[in-house]
């Protein structure tokens, strides 16, 4: 019965949603901030738009925060993106959406694995690895597009990007439940707890027993399908694939991870955290635009905001 009593609260604990608290303090404060100055803001055409701009980045932070939890990272998803929407064009026109979008997230998944075998079996070092593929990837999404944007003419794509369930943009509905998913693999599984292990200590976790090459290569995997419904997503709500998709979409993505707490040393983050890091790089961008602020200056912040998250993670990890 004592053994019982202990583990209970262990199974509890892996349920609770963590959130540093930092990130909430910090989105309450620009939804006030952004009330305050646009009274555009809180209209609902915004609201709404900011949530569909919010799930294209979530859904790729999603992916970054399994990478990142490792001690990776993962420069190619924009890229990414791109090939997935040029493919995802090209084969709803010749064979209709369904196998559109099949072939799009098994081009992700390829892409990903590309870059899993790179890392864990060539042992490239992530930023080297992922950086040829943001290339390569890029390089390869105009040759298939022909440097055109490709029309997408396909009734369920479009209601995808642009309809709403249950008065919730499509867009945001998908992320919603990618990221209960996510957290339930990452709090609740085998799989989870090595993707934390590793990223903790990677010496450790290969002398506990668990597999690191294949679980490196899982999480690249993983990202490169996030990627995949990402360009999935872009393509069905501007109807269109290009290759000019996702560009900087990378960037996004890791700032979204590392407001929202996720370590860039591993170990150490959650999908909550992310979910609030996509919020606040969302609705940042969204205030930026109702105030009139230079394009130019917005990309400026998100670089400042990146430096600034990671400067606070150093000073924490000092304290500890």
């Amino acid at each position: 019965m004592q053994t019982q009593s202990e583990e209970l609260p262990v199974a509890k604990r892996r349920w609770r949603v963590k959130v540093p608290k930092g990130s909430v303090v910090g989105l309450i404060a620009l939804l006030l901030f952004s009330a305050l100055a646009s009274p555009q803001f809180l209209t609902e055409p915004n609201l709404l738009n900011v949530s569909r701009q919010i799930a294209i980045v979530g859904v790729l932070a999603v992916g970054m925060t399994f990478v990142v939890l490792t001690s990776g990272i993962d420069l190619s998803v924009g890229s990414m993106m791109a090939v997935v929407a040029v493919i995802i064009a090209h084969v709803t026109k010749d064979y209709g959406a369904a196998a559109g979008i099949a072939a799009a997230i098994l081009s992700g998944a390829l892409l990903g694995g590309v870059n899993g075998v790179g890392v864990a079996f060539g042992r490239i070092q992530p930023f080297i690895m992922t950086l040829g593929t943001l290339a390569a990837g890029r390089g390869l999404a105009l040759i298939l597009s022909g440097g055109e944007a490709i029309p997408i003419d396909a009734d369920f794509l479009y209601e995808l990007g642009n309809r709403k369930t249950f008065g919730v943009p499509n867009p945001t509905v998908v992320f919603l439940l990618l990221a209960v998913v996510a957290h339930f693999i990452l709090r609740n599984t085998v799989f989870g707890r090595g993707v934390y292990a590793i990223g903790s200590s990677e010496e450790a976790a290969r002398l506990s027993g668990i597999n690191v090459r294949a679980t490196k290569l899982a999480v690249y995997v993983i990202s490169g399908i996030c990627a995949a419904l990402a360009g999935v997503l872009y393509a069905s709500q501007l109807g269109v694939g290009s290759g000019t998709a996702g560009d900087g979409s990378e960037l996004d993505a890791i700032a979204a991870t590392v407001v929202g707490g996720t370590s860039l040393f591993g170990g150490q983050g959650t999908i909550p955290g992310t979910f609030v890091g996509a919020a606040i790089l969302g609705v940042l961008a969204n205030i930026l635009n109702l105030t009139g602020v230079d394009p130019f200056l917005q990309r400026i912040a998100r670089g400042v905001l990146i430096v600034i998250a990671v400067l606070l993670q150093g000073l924490g990890q000092r304290r500890k």
